[in-house]
């Protein structure tokens, strides 16, 4: 695994593996670029401090947050 980024264009670029790319998918500001028999290769993350930084609060978060009960 390998990742690289573009300040310019505030993207995330996480390489997954090798192999040609045949098709993506986009949910939010997450792009997974897949193979024809669907392995995924490379993940993309569009405004990329946003989402790390809103990420990076939630975990900060739910580790001061109290424990759930369960009864």
């Amino acid at each position: 695994m390998k990742a690289s980024s573009d300040r310019d264009s505030d993207a995330l670029f996480i390489h997954l593996g090798k192999g040609k790319v045949d098709y993506a998918e986009e949910r939010g500001p997450f792009i997974v670029h897949f193979t024809r028999r669907g392995k995924p290769l490379l993940l993309e993350i569009l405004d990329a401090s946003d989402v790390l930084s809103d990420l990076t609060e939630v975990t900060m978060r739910s580790k001061n947050a109290d424990p759930a009960r369960v009864a």
